[in-house]
C-alpha cells in the first residue's frame, strides 16, 4: 500500500505571454502523518477563472480556498460526499459574491481537483481543466471537459480532436455563474508505484499535445517538468494563463538528482506492518496470567503491581481493537461510494519515438541559434553538458535517456527567452505542436 510520506509533487503558474495578470490558483494540501493519510489523504487543485478585471482571479482563488477547507470539514462522510459538498459550496460562495457587486457578475471558475487516498485517487471536477493519469507508457484523461467540443464528439461519437469549427475553448459548465452545478465525482482510480498525475489549466492542454505532456512528465522529476511544460506553452506562443501540478506516486524518480529530500528511517521492518493492538492484548493477558501466578507464589504486592499493568495493557488493545473497526468502517463505505468502474475518458501512448524526439531537437538547436544570434547570455555550461550526455545517449539507442537530456538542454535556453521576452516581440513559436 503507498504511504502518506511516498508522494512526490510540484506545481507552478505562469501569467504566460500575452496576458497582463493570472487568473488561474491553485493550491495543494498534504496529509502530515499517516493518521491523515487514512482519514482525509492528499488534495491537489487547478482553477481556471474568468471574467474580465480581475474578477475571474477572485473566483479562481475562492475555489481554491474554499474546497479543501470544506472537503476536510466533511471528510468523514466518505470522500465522494465531502469532495462533492466542497464544489457545491463553493459554487454557492462564488455565485453569491458576483451577485452582491455588479462588477463581478457572471464571475466564475473551472476547478479540477485531485485526491489521493490508501484506497486509490479520486477526480472533483468542473470545466476543462484536466486531470491526466500517467502509466506504461499512456496518458489517461480523467475528468471530462465540459466544452461544446466534447458535447458535439460525443453526440457523433467521435474524439474531440475531430470536430472542427466549433471554439475549442467555449465551457457550458463551471463554479460561479448559477446558483447550482452538476458536479463530477469519479473514483477511486487504484494506485500503482509509478504513477505520474498531471493537473492543469487549458493555457497548457491547449498547446501542448497529451503525448508531449506525458513524455516530459515521465523522464523529468516534478518540479523540471512543471518547469519545462510551461517554458513549452510559452514558445508557442503563451496565449493564456499557464497553471501545472504533478504528482508521482512511491517516491522519488530515478532522474531527480537528489531534489527529494531523503526520508531516513523510513524502511518499513517486517513487523511493521502487523497492527499494534492485537499485541496489546495479547501481551495484556500474559501479565494477567503471570500476576496470578506471583499471587500464588506469595509474592501479592508485586502480583497486584503486574495485574494493573495487564489491565491497562488490554484496555490500550480494546481501544486499538474499537479504532482499527471504525477505521475499516470507514473504508467499507469508501468502497461502496466508489463501486461504479471510475471513467478514463481518453488515452494515447506517450512513449518517447523518434518523431517526438526529432522535433524536440529541432526545437533545442533552433533557439540555440537564436540565442547565438541576439547575444543572449544563457547558462552555456549548463546547456553544452546536458546537449553532449543527449548526444551520448542518442548514439546508444537510449531515446528516453536522450529526450530527458535535451529537455534539460533546452532549459538554460528557454530561460534566457524568459528575461528577453519583452525585448524580443519578433520572437516566434519553434516548437510546432502536431495533433
Amino acid at each position: 500500500m503507498i504511504r502518506f510520506d511516498q508522494i512526490e509533487h510540484a506545481s507552478l503558474t505562469d501569467v504566460g505571454v500575452r496576458r497582463s495578470h493570472n487568473q488561474d490558483s491553485h493550491s495543494i494540501q498534504l496529509a502530515r502523518d499517516d493518521e491523515q493519510w487514512h482519514e482525509r489523504g492528499h488534495l491537489f487543485l487547478v482553477a481556471d477563472g474568468m471574467g474580465a478585471h480581475a474578477v475571474g482571479e477572485k473566483a479562481s482563488e475562492q475555489a481554491a480556498g474554499l474546497i479543501p477547507h470544506t472537503y476536510h470539514k466533511y471528510v468523514q462522510q466518505g470522500p465522494m460526499a465531502a469532495l462533492r459538498k466542497a464544489f457545491v459550496e463553493a459554487n454557492a460562495s462564488i455565485h453569491a459574491c458576483g451577485q452582491q457587486n455588479r462588477e463581478f457578475t457572471g464571475m466564475g471558475t473551472t476547478t479540477t481537483a485531485l485526491l489521493i487516498r490508501p484506497e486509490g485517487a479520486w477526480i472533483g471536477h468542473v470545466g476543462d481543466s484536466r486531470a491526466y493519469r500517467i502509466r506504461s507508457g499512456l496518458i489517461e484523461q480523467l475528468s471530462y471537459d465540459h466544452s461544446w467540443v466534447w458535447e458535439y464528439a460525443r453526440l457523433k461519437r467521435i474524439d474531440p480532436s475531430e470536430v472542427q469549427d466549433i471554439p475549442s475553448n467555449v465551457i457550458h459548465r463551471c463554479l460561479g455563474p448559477e446558483p447550482l452545478v452538476q458536479v463530477d465525482i469519479e473514483g477511486p482510480h487504484p494506485l500503482e508505484s509509478g504513477d505520474i498525475f498531471l493537473l492543469c489549466s487549458d493555457g497548457l492542454s491547449g498547446l501542448v499535445t497529451d503525448h508531449e505532456m506525458g513524455a516530459i512528465a515521465s523522464v523529468l522529476p516534478p518540479a523540471e517538468a512543471c518547469r519545462l511544460l510551461i517554458d513549452l506553452a510559452n514558445l508557442r506562443g503563451g496565449p493564456d494563463n499557464i497553471t501545472v501540478v504533478i504528482v508521482r506516486v512511491g517516491g522519488p524518480s530515478a532522474g531527480s538528482n537528489g531534489q527529494v529530500a531523503e526520508r531516513k528511517g523510513t524502511g518499513r521492518r517486517p513487523w511493521s506492518a502487523l497492527p499494534w493492538w492485537p499485541s496489546a492484548l495479547l501481551t495484556g493477558t500474559l501479565l494477567a496470567v503471570l500476576a496470578i501466578v506471583l499471587n500464588a507464589q506469595r509474592w501479592p504486592a508485586l502480583a497486584a503491581f503486574i495485574f494493573v499493568l495487564g489491565t491497562a495493557t488490554i484496555m490500550a488493545g480494546i481501544a486499538g481493537l474499537f479504532l482499527h473497526y471504525q477505521r475499516e468502517r470507514r473504508r467499507a463505505t469508501v468502497e461502496e461510494e466508489g463501486s461504479a468502474t471510475p471513467r478514463i475518458h481518453r488515452q494515447t501512448t506517450c512513449r518517447v519515438e523518434t518523431a517526438l524526439l526529432d522535433r524536440l531537437i529541432r526545437a533545442v538547436r533552433t533557439l540555440h541559434q537564436f540565442a547565438v544570434e541576439k547575444q543572449w547570455a544563457p547558462d552555456w555550461k549548463s546547456y553544452e553538458e546536458h546537449a553532449a550526455a543527449a548526444e551520448s545517449l542518442l548514439q546508444t539507442g537510449d531515446l528516453s535517456g536522450a529526450f530527458r537530456e535535451y529537455c534539460r538542454a533546452l532549459m538554460p535556453l528557454t530561460r534566457a527567452l524568459n528575461k528577453q521576452r519583452n525585448k524580443e516581440e519578433s520572437f516566434q513559436p519553434v516548437w510546432d505542436k502536431t495533433q
